[in-house]
């Protein structure tokens, strides 16, 4: 048998906000809830499980693989929503994208903190491309 990812718990204050705002950045439908569970579902069948807490919420990093014009419809909605990203997990480069990999990608964080990232190429897909410092200002970004 090979091993798949099949589902992840994603803590947040508000699972219904939290779920909601990812579904509607990456232009998904969020589930009907299953016990204290929220579901969202991606293409590749990984559910992400929202779950409602009331702790302190350790941050975690949830990254996505997309297509280039899903890139550009979730970069819309992000500058749309005024969510503010940066290049860099780190939010040392603002209102900008990355080049890396020969691909695009975006960070930025939701309701609950945690890091979000949205790329065009996996990590180590273009061994020439520089992994970090080829960066793109977005007009309307926060």
């Amino acid at each position: 048998m090979s091993v798949e990812f099949n589902h992840t718990i994603v803590l947040s204050r508000d699972r219904e906000r939290s779920a909601r705002f990812i579904a509607d950045v990456l232009g998904l439908e969020v589930g009907r809830p299953a016990g204290m569970f929220l579901p969202v579902t991606t293409a590749n069948g990984v559910t992400l499980d929202f779950a409602t807490v009331d702790i302190d919420i350790p941050v975690q990093h949830y990254a996505f693989l997309v297509a280039e014009d899903e890139f550009d419809a979730a970069l819309a909605r992000l500058v749309e929503a005024r969510v503010p990203i940066q290049a860099d997990p780190h939010g040392r480069q603002p209102r900008r994208i990355n080049r890396n990999d020969g691909g695009r990608g975006v960070y930025f964080t939701d309701p609950a903190g945690h890091g979000l990232e949205i790329i065009t190429r996996p990590y180590g897909s273009d061994p020439s491309s520089p992994l970090n410092g080829v960066t793109e200002e977005v007009a309307g970004a926060c």
